[in-house]
């Protein structure tokens, strides 16, 4: 018995002229395709369950994608620390003085810790979506490039009829050769 190790690669282009055609592959006649698993029923688990963490609502692909919700979780405690410091400020200022908080000074310095903050957040938000945009291509890339199944090609075994037809015909071709060479040489040579 006769086997290829692989895949054949040839995809099905037009009409199938012998062989079966199993995935997109086409099946050689007298092949038939073999398949054995090279992973434990736990690694096909675990590898089943990573392909979840490459999906458009993973946590992954919602920050690759840019989601507004997952931001505004993530963001959250910054922005209750960004707005504690702002009351520290207002206190700080309040100490100055009646009006001190209506004062060009309060409102630069509010105003300027402001769009420092909203800057920051945006410098963090456009690294966290670059990393898990790469993230999720070396995931994927080191996904596919496992093989939970080694596809193979083996020789049909022959049938029973087939086997005996070629018995008959295999005999009696042998019979006619011989029986028909040997009146040729006698005739020529004889």
């Amino acid at each position: 018995m006769s086997s290829m190790t692989g895949n054949t690669g040839t995809r099905r282009t037009g009409a199938n002229t012998g062989g079966g055609v199993t995935g997109g592959n086409k099946i050689p006649k007298g092949y038939q395709q073999g398949q054995l698993q090279n992973f434990t029923p736990e690694m096909m688990e675990l590898f089943q369950s990573l392909f979840g963490n490459l999906g458009p609502d993973s946590f992954l692909g919602k920050l690759a994608g840019g989601d507004k919700e997952t931001f505004d979780q993530l963001e959250a405690p910054a922005l209750q620390q960004f707005q504690g410091l702002q009351g520290q400020l207002a206190s700080r200022f309040s100490g100055m003085g009646s009006g001190a908080q209506k004062s060009s000074g309060f409102k630069n310095t509010a105003n300027q810790a402001s769009a420092d903050f909203a800057q920051q957040l945006q410098s963090n938000r456009l690294g966290l979506q670059q990393g898990a945009l790469s993230q999720l291509h070396e995931m994927a890339n080191s996904l596919l490039q496992q093989r939970p199944y080694e596809q193979f090609l083996t020789e049909k075994p022959e049938s029973g009829w087939q086997k005996l037809l070629e018995g008959i015909l295999g005999g009696a071709a042998r019979g006619f050769g011989q029986g028909f060479g040997g009146k040729a040489y006698s005739k020529l040579f004889g």
